[in-house]
């Protein structure tokens, strides 16, 4: 199967694009190569390869959940600069 300008000026009005003949000759070119590449591919032979769904051990990589003493409100406010009660004050972002 080989791309012609035509099928690169049928796609582009489709995707509502607009090719000068040169970018459309360079996009016919740059389409028929990755289809080269494609066949080329189907020459591989998987025959008995597994099929994956993902490339990576399918493990949980979590840290067991373990439970510990939260932060307190003073901890949490002791650098803050500004604050007010047991909040942090900020400036006000909306008008």
């Amino acid at each position: 199967m080989s791309v012609t300008k035509e099928n690169v000026a049928y796609i582009a009005e489709l995707a509502r694009l607009r090719f000068t003949d040169a970018e459309q000759e360079k996009m016919t070119n740059e389409l028929n190569m990755i289809l080269q590449y494609i066949e080329k591919l189907n020459e591989v032979d998987t025959e008995g390869v597994e099929p994956l769904s993902s490339i990576h051990d399918p493990i949980n990589v979590l840290r067991a959940d373990v439970e510990k003493q939260s932060l307190t409100n003073a901890a949490a406010l002791k650098n803050a600069p500004d604050r007010q009660d047991r909040f942090f004050k900020v400036p006000k972002v909306i008008g």
